[in-house]
Protein backbone atom coordinates (compact mmCIF):
# COMPACT_ATOMS: atom_id res chain seq x y z
CA UNK A 1 0.00 0.00 0.00
CA UNK A 2 2.47 2.61 1.49
CA UNK A 3 5.83 3.91 0.48
CA UNK A 4 5.42 2.17 1.93
CA UNK A 5 2.01 2.52 4.38
CA UNK A 6 1.96 3.99 2.76
CA UNK A 7 2.33 6.40 5.61
CA UNK A 8 5.16 5.45 7.86
CA UNK A 9 7.54 8.67 7.53
CA UNK A 10 10.54 7.68 9.35
CA UNK A 11 10.30 3.63 9.28
CA UNK A 12 12.01 2.99 6.30
CA UNK A 13 15.12 1.95 8.28
CA UNK A 14 13.40 -1.01 9.76
CA UNK A 15 13.97 -3.17 6.51
CA UNK A 16 15.03 -6.47 8.43
CA UNK A 17 12.86 -9.42 9.60
CA UNK A 18 12.36 -9.38 13.70
CA UNK A 19 12.56 -12.33 15.99
CA UNK A 20 11.51 -10.90 19.63
CA UNK A 21 12.27 -11.96 23.07
CA UNK A 22 13.02 -14.99 24.75
CA UNK A 23 12.02 -18.02 22.47
CA UNK A 24 8.64 -19.69 23.37
CA UNK A 25 9.13 -23.15 21.38
CA UNK A 26 6.52 -21.93 18.39
CA UNK A 27 6.90 -18.91 15.94
CA UNK A 28 4.75 -17.04 13.45
CA UNK A 29 5.56 -15.19 10.39
CA UNK A 30 3.75 -11.75 10.06
CA UNK A 31 4.65 -10.80 5.98
CA UNK A 32 4.67 -7.53 5.50
CA UNK A 33 5.53 -4.75 3.50
CA UNK A 34 8.75 -2.70 4.68
CA UNK A 35 6.84 0.26 6.10
CA UNK A 36 5.29 -1.95 8.64
CA UNK A 37 6.16 -0.56 12.20
CA UNK A 38 4.86 -1.11 15.76
CA UNK A 39 6.15 0.32 19.20
CA UNK A 40 8.47 -2.83 20.93
CA UNK A 41 6.11 -2.53 23.85
CA UNK A 42 3.56 -3.80 21.87
CA UNK A 43 5.48 -6.23 19.84
CA UNK A 44 6.04 -7.36 23.22
CA UNK A 45 2.84 -7.39 24.10
CA UNK A 46 2.06 -9.38 20.35
CA UNK A 47 4.15 -12.02 21.41
CA UNK A 48 2.66 -12.55 24.73
CA UNK A 49 -0.98 -12.31 23.44
CA UNK A 50 -0.17 -15.31 19.97
CA UNK A 51 1.80 -17.22 22.57
CA UNK A 52 4.43 -17.68 20.42
CA UNK A 53 7.89 -15.62 19.12
CA UNK A 54 6.97 -12.82 16.36
CA UNK A 55 9.08 -12.85 13.04
CA UNK A 56 8.35 -9.94 10.57
CA UNK A 57 9.31 -10.53 7.46
CA UNK A 58 9.15 -7.47 5.23
CA UNK A 59 9.25 -8.11 1.25
CA UNK A 60 9.31 -5.03 -0.48
CA UNK A 61 6.45 -2.61 -1.15
CA UNK A 62 2.92 -3.72 -0.54
CA UNK A 63 2.68 -4.97 -3.81
CA UNK A 64 6.11 -6.66 -4.12
CA UNK A 65 4.63 -8.61 -1.07
CA UNK A 66 1.92 -9.25 -2.25
CA UNK A 67 3.01 -11.19 -5.58
CA UNK A 68 5.54 -13.07 -2.96
CA UNK A 69 2.80 -14.52 -1.09
CA UNK A 70 0.91 -15.36 -4.44
CA UNK A 71 3.95 -17.14 -5.59
CA UNK A 72 4.45 -19.12 -2.62
CA UNK A 73 0.97 -19.43 -2.13
CA UNK A 74 1.40 -23.61 -2.04
CA UNK A 75 4.27 -23.77 0.73
CA UNK A 76 3.83 -20.02 2.58
CA UNK A 77 6.37 -18.26 3.55
CA UNK A 78 3.97 -16.52 6.33
CA UNK A 79 1.38 -17.21 8.59
CA UNK A 80 -0.15 -14.15 8.40
CA UNK A 81 -0.30 -10.87 5.64
CA UNK A 82 -0.46 -7.24 6.32
CA UNK A 83 -0.73 -4.89 4.29
CA UNK A 84 -3.04 -5.70 1.16
CA UNK A 85 -4.65 -2.26 0.26
CA UNK A 86 -8.16 -1.55 -1.37
CA UNK A 87 -6.05 -1.44 -4.88
CA UNK A 88 -4.92 -4.67 -4.52
CA UNK A 89 -7.55 -6.40 -2.63
CA UNK A 90 -9.03 -7.86 -5.97
CA UNK A 91 -5.58 -9.48 -7.12
CA UNK A 92 -5.68 -10.60 -3.56
CA UNK A 93 -8.75 -12.48 -3.56
CA UNK A 94 -8.32 -13.38 -7.48
CA UNK A 95 -5.71 -15.34 -6.53
CA UNK A 96 -7.41 -17.52 -3.05
CA UNK A 97 -4.70 -17.22 -0.71
CA UNK A 98 -6.49 -16.60 2.23
CA UNK A 99 -8.80 -18.55 4.74
CA UNK A 100 -12.06 -16.85 6.33
CA UNK A 101 -11.89 -15.68 9.51
CA UNK A 102 -13.83 -12.78 11.75
CA UNK A 103 -11.67 -11.75 14.83
CA UNK A 104 -12.59 -10.66 17.82
CA UNK A 105 -13.13 -6.65 17.63
CA UNK A 106 -14.50 -6.96 14.37
CA UNK A 107 -17.75 -5.55 15.32
CA UNK A 108 -15.99 -2.12 16.11
CA UNK A 109 -14.42 -1.53 12.29
CA UNK A 110 -16.18 0.92 10.67
CA UNK A 111 -18.24 -0.32 8.10
CA UNK A 112 -17.03 1.65 5.52
CA UNK A 113 -13.93 -0.12 5.30
CA UNK A 114 -14.97 -3.75 5.35
CA UNK A 115 -15.08 -4.91 1.32
CA UNK A 116 -14.38 -8.14 1.69
CA UNK A 117 -18.12 -10.00 2.40
CA UNK A 118 -16.28 -13.11 3.61
CA UNK A 119 -13.87 -11.73 5.91
CA UNK A 120 -11.19 -13.33 4.28
CA UNK A 121 -9.10 -9.93 4.20
CA UNK A 122 -9.87 -7.26 7.38
CA UNK A 123 -9.44 -3.68 7.64
CA UNK A 124 -6.66 -2.28 9.53
CA UNK A 125 -5.52 0.91 8.94
CA UNK A 126 -7.06 3.56 6.30
CA UNK A 127 -5.72 6.79 5.84
CA UNK A 128 -6.02 9.83 2.75
CA UNK A 129 -3.70 10.07 -0.41
CA UNK A 130 -4.05 14.00 -1.38
CA UNK A 131 -1.85 17.11 -2.56
CA UNK A 132 0.35 17.93 0.34
CA UNK A 133 1.75 22.42 -0.10
CA UNK A 134 4.00 24.28 1.42
CA UNK A 135 2.51 26.78 3.43
CA UNK A 136 5.51 29.36 3.98
CA UNK A 137 6.24 29.05 0.06
CA UNK A 138 2.60 30.20 -0.98
CA UNK A 139 2.71 33.22 1.69
CA UNK A 140 5.96 34.23 0.67
CA UNK A 141 4.64 34.15 -3.31
CA UNK A 142 1.27 35.65 -2.57
CA UNK A 143 0.35 32.82 -4.51
CA UNK A 144 -3.62 31.75 -3.34
CA UNK A 145 -3.30 27.79 -2.79
CA UNK A 146 -5.18 25.42 -5.18
CA UNK A 147 -8.46 24.51 -4.65
CA UNK A 148 -9.06 20.94 -6.02
CA UNK A 149 -7.10 19.13 -9.21
CA UNK A 150 -8.66 21.12 -11.89
CA UNK A 151 -6.33 24.14 -10.46
CA UNK A 152 -2.69 22.37 -11.11
CA UNK A 153 -3.05 22.96 -14.63
CA UNK A 154 -3.71 26.45 -14.63
CA UNK A 155 -0.77 28.66 -15.36
CA UNK A 156 0.24 30.40 -12.07
CA UNK A 157 1.22 26.35 -10.95
CA UNK A 158 3.19 25.39 -14.00
CA UNK A 159 6.49 23.38 -12.76
CA UNK A 160 5.39 23.31 -8.84
CA UNK A 161 4.00 19.74 -8.45
CA UNK A 162 6.01 16.20 -8.18
CA UNK A 163 3.97 13.28 -8.31
CA UNK A 164 4.89 9.85 -7.71
CA UNK A 165 4.66 6.89 -10.57
CA UNK A 166 1.87 4.68 -10.06
CA UNK A 167 3.69 1.74 -11.85
CA UNK A 168 6.60 2.00 -8.60
CA UNK A 169 5.00 3.91 -5.88
CA UNK A 170 1.57 3.31 -3.76
CA UNK A 171 0.85 6.82 -3.31
CA UNK A 172 1.63 7.29 -6.85
CA UNK A 173 -0.96 4.70 -7.71
CA UNK A 174 -3.59 6.40 -5.14
CA UNK A 175 -2.94 9.67 -7.41
CA UNK A 176 -3.66 8.21 -10.35
CA UNK A 177 -7.03 6.51 -9.34
CA UNK A 178 -8.26 9.83 -7.67
CA UNK A 179 -8.05 11.44 -11.04
CA UNK A 180 -9.71 8.63 -12.71
CA UNK A 181 -12.68 8.69 -10.07
CA UNK A 182 -12.79 13.07 -10.51
CA UNK A 183 -12.73 13.09 -14.16
CA UNK A 184 -13.78 9.50 -15.29
CA UNK A 185 -11.97 6.80 -17.41
CA UNK A 186 -12.45 9.01 -20.47
CA UNK A 187 -11.21 12.26 -19.56
CA UNK A 188 -8.45 11.39 -16.61
CA UNK A 189 -5.92 11.54 -19.82
CA UNK A 190 -6.96 14.89 -21.04
CA UNK A 191 -6.47 15.99 -17.20
CA UNK A 192 -2.73 14.16 -17.43
CA UNK A 193 -1.80 16.02 -20.84
CA UNK A 194 -2.10 18.70 -19.39
CA UNK A 195 -0.56 18.56 -15.98
CA UNK A 196 2.40 16.78 -18.00
CA UNK A 197 2.14 20.34 -20.10
CA UNK A 198 1.78 22.34 -16.96
CA UNK A 199 5.61 21.05 -16.09
CA UNK A 200 4.55 18.49 -13.42
CA UNK A 201 7.52 16.44 -12.53
CA UNK A 202 7.52 12.44 -11.99
CA UNK A 203 9.49 10.57 -9.97
CA UNK A 204 9.49 7.25 -8.57
CA UNK A 205 8.86 7.00 -5.12
CA UNK A 206 7.23 8.73 -1.91
CA UNK A 207 11.11 9.19 -0.58
CA UNK A 208 11.96 10.60 -3.68
CA UNK A 209 8.95 12.95 -4.06
CA UNK A 210 8.78 14.57 -0.26
CA UNK A 211 12.14 14.14 0.70
CA UNK A 212 14.16 14.72 -2.77
CA UNK A 213 11.72 17.34 -4.07
CA UNK A 214 8.93 18.81 -1.79
CA UNK A 215 9.92 22.76 -0.67
CA UNK A 216 8.92 22.38 2.81
CA UNK A 217 11.39 18.87 3.21
CA UNK A 218 13.81 19.33 1.39
CA UNK A 219 16.24 21.72 -0.69
CA UNK A 220 13.42 21.05 -3.75
CA UNK A 221 11.95 23.79 -5.95
CA UNK A 222 8.40 21.90 -5.98
CA UNK A 223 5.49 23.05 -3.22
CA UNK A 224 3.21 20.78 -4.03
CA UNK A 225 3.77 16.84 -3.60
CA UNK A 226 1.38 13.79 -3.91
CA UNK A 227 1.62 12.61 -0.23
CA UNK A 228 -0.91 12.14 2.94
CA UNK A 229 -3.24 13.81 4.76
CA UNK A 230 -1.36 12.70 8.18
CA UNK A 231 1.76 14.03 6.61
CA UNK A 232 0.99 17.52 8.70
CA UNK A 233 1.10 15.86 11.98
CA UNK A 234 4.30 13.99 11.46
CA UNK A 235 5.95 17.00 10.60
CA UNK A 236 4.92 18.55 13.92
CA UNK A 237 5.44 15.49 15.59
CA UNK A 238 9.09 14.81 14.79
CA UNK A 239 10.23 18.32 14.65
CA UNK A 240 12.53 20.04 17.86
CA UNK A 241 11.02 22.60 19.07
CA UNK A 242 7.56 21.52 18.09
CA UNK A 243 5.09 24.10 15.90
CA UNK A 244 2.32 25.08 17.28
CA UNK A 245 0.91 24.82 13.78
CA UNK A 246 2.09 22.44 11.00
CA UNK A 247 4.47 23.88 8.03
CA UNK A 248 2.13 22.37 5.51
CA UNK A 249 -1.03 21.59 4.47
CA UNK A 250 -4.01 19.38 2.43
CA UNK A 251 -5.89 19.68 -0.45
CA UNK A 252 -8.76 17.50 0.10
CA UNK A 253 -12.35 18.83 -1.13
CA UNK A 254 -13.59 18.17 -4.03
CA UNK A 255 -12.88 14.48 -4.24
CA UNK A 256 -9.32 15.04 -4.64
CA UNK A 257 -8.42 12.48 -1.99
CA UNK A 258 -7.81 8.81 -2.14
CA UNK A 259 -8.18 6.81 0.85
CA UNK A 260 -6.13 3.60 1.03
CA UNK A 261 -7.65 1.17 3.16
CA UNK A 262 -4.97 -1.55 4.76
CA UNK A 263 -6.24 -5.19 5.40
CA UNK A 264 -4.56 -8.20 7.08
CA UNK A 265 -5.90 -11.83 6.40
CA UNK A 266 -4.93 -15.24 7.36
CA UNK A 267 -2.79 -17.34 4.67
CA UNK A 268 -4.04 -20.30 3.43
CA UNK A 269 -1.86 -23.75 4.03
CA UNK A 270 0.17 -21.83 7.05
CA UNK A 271 1.10 -24.32 9.14
CA UNK A 272 0.26 -22.56 12.43
CA UNK A 273 -3.54 -21.04 12.08
CA UNK A 274 -4.39 -21.19 15.54
CA UNK A 275 -1.87 -18.46 16.35
CA UNK A 276 -2.73 -16.53 12.87
CA UNK A 277 -6.20 -16.46 14.66
CA UNK A 278 -4.64 -15.17 17.94
CA UNK A 279 -2.78 -12.81 15.42
CA UNK A 280 -5.69 -11.27 13.73
CA UNK A 281 -7.59 -10.90 17.16
CA UNK A 282 -4.64 -8.41 18.54
CA UNK A 283 -4.39 -6.77 15.28
CA UNK A 284 -7.87 -5.09 16.22
CA UNK A 285 -7.01 -4.54 19.69
CA UNK A 286 -7.24 -1.33 21.05
CA UNK A 287 -3.59 -2.28 22.51
CA UNK A 288 -2.24 -2.58 18.10
CA UNK A 289 -4.88 -0.06 17.22
CA UNK A 290 -3.43 2.74 19.27
CA UNK A 291 -0.48 2.27 18.62
CA UNK A 292 -0.78 2.70 14.61
CA UNK A 293 -0.93 6.67 14.48
CA UNK A 294 2.23 7.49 15.55
CA UNK A 295 3.91 4.31 14.00
CA UNK A 296 2.76 4.31 10.93
CA UNK A 297 0.52 7.37 10.23
CA UNK A 298 -2.60 6.47 8.84
CA UNK A 299 -5.89 5.84 11.28
CA UNK A 300 -6.95 2.62 12.97
CA UNK A 301 -9.78 1.02 11.43
CA UNK A 302 -11.54 0.13 14.55
CA UNK A 303 -13.96 2.90 15.92
CA UNK A 304 -12.71 2.44 19.86
CA UNK A 305 -9.36 3.28 19.18
CA UNK A 306 -8.14 6.95 20.55
CA UNK A 307 -6.29 9.07 18.29
CA UNK A 308 -2.87 10.74 19.68
CA UNK A 309 -3.53 14.38 20.28
CA UNK A 310 -1.17 15.46 17.07
CA UNK A 311 -3.34 13.55 14.92
CA UNK A 312 -6.35 15.50 17.13
CA UNK A 313 -5.19 18.63 15.97
CA UNK A 314 -3.01 18.50 12.96
CA UNK A 315 -5.41 15.60 10.50
CA UNK A 316 -8.17 16.20 8.88
CA UNK A 317 -9.68 13.66 6.64
CA UNK A 318 -12.33 13.97 3.76
CA UNK A 319 -15.66 13.35 4.49
CA UNK A 320 -16.11 12.50 0.51
CA UNK A 321 -12.57 10.36 -0.85
CA UNK A 322 -12.44 9.42 -4.14
CA UNK A 323 -13.03 6.07 -4.43
CA UNK A 324 -13.43 3.08 -7.50
CA UNK A 325 -14.81 -0.53 -7.24
CA UNK A 326 -12.78 -2.82 -6.18
CA UNK A 327 -13.98 -4.82 -9.21
CA UNK A 328 -12.95 -1.63 -11.56
CA UNK A 329 -9.73 -1.54 -10.19
CA UNK A 330 -8.86 -5.54 -10.42
CA UNK A 331 -10.02 -5.21 -13.96
CA UNK A 332 -8.35 -2.25 -14.99
CA UNK A 333 -5.78 -1.03 -13.16
CA UNK A 334 -2.79 -2.59 -15.67
CA UNK A 335 -4.29 -0.82 -18.56
CA UNK A 336 -4.71 2.63 -16.52
CA UNK A 337 -0.96 2.50 -15.60
CA UNK A 338 0.09 1.73 -19.03
CA UNK A 339 -2.13 4.28 -20.15
CA UNK A 340 -0.70 7.10 -18.02
CA UNK A 341 3.04 5.66 -18.81
CA UNK A 342 2.32 6.14 -22.59
CA UNK A 343 1.62 9.77 -21.99
CA UNK A 344 3.50 10.87 -18.91
CA UNK A 345 6.73 8.83 -19.76
CA UNK A 346 6.97 9.04 -23.65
Amino acid sequence: MKPYAAVAIVCFFLAMPILTGQALGRELTLMTHDSFSMSESVLEDFKTAVGADITVLRSGDAGQALNKAILSKNNPMADLFFGVDNTFIGRALDNDIFMAYTPKGFEDINTTLLLDGENRLIPVDFGDVCLNYDIKWFKAKHLALPAGLEDLIRPEYKDLTVVQNPATSSPGLAFLLTTISRFGENEYISFWQKLKANGVMVVNSWQEAYWGQFTAASKGERPIVVSYASSPAAEVFYADPKPDTAPTGIIIGNRSAFRQIEFAGILKNSANTDLAKKAMDFLLSNKFQEDIPLQMFVFPASTKARLPEVFLKHVKITDAPASLPADDIRQNRDKWIREWTETLLR
